[in-house]
């Protein structure tokens, strides 16, 4: 998957937030339901979306980076889109905050790898 740079992709008038929003919404429209699998993976996928919020993640080596969460938190893992890299991870939750552990690439591609 190719990074998305979505300063150029998106409408410049718009903020960060409503940008990556724009970003979640072609990935929900342009994603084919095939089966009922699919079909049970996009309804968890959007009742899971929240509105773009700035989050600090934690990286390996004590990286740490502002990051955008696109889901909320099942208890256990998110979705946030990383903006430098211009793709999205999925994090799991601990003591110290969201910690990237290495899934990267669409949004409901991430959130479907639990």
């Amino acid at each position: 998957m190719s990074p998305i740079d979505i300063n150029r992709t998106f409408n410049p008038g718009l903020g960060i937030a409503e940008r990556i929003e724009s970003l979640v919404q072609s990935e929900v429209d342009d994603f084919r339901v095939d089966t009922d699998q699919k079909l049970a993976t996009l309804d968890a996928f959007r009742a899971a979306c929240c509105k773009p919020c700035e989050v600090t993640v934690n990286f390996s080596g004590g990286v740490r980076q502002k990051c955008w969460s696109v889901t909320r938190t099942d208890g256990d893992y998110r979705v946030v889109y990383l903006p430098r890299e211009g793709y999205f991870s999925l994090c799991v939750e601990s003591d110290f905050g969201p910690l990237d552990i290495g899934v990267h690439g669409s949004a409901i591609g991430c959130f479907s790898s639990v």
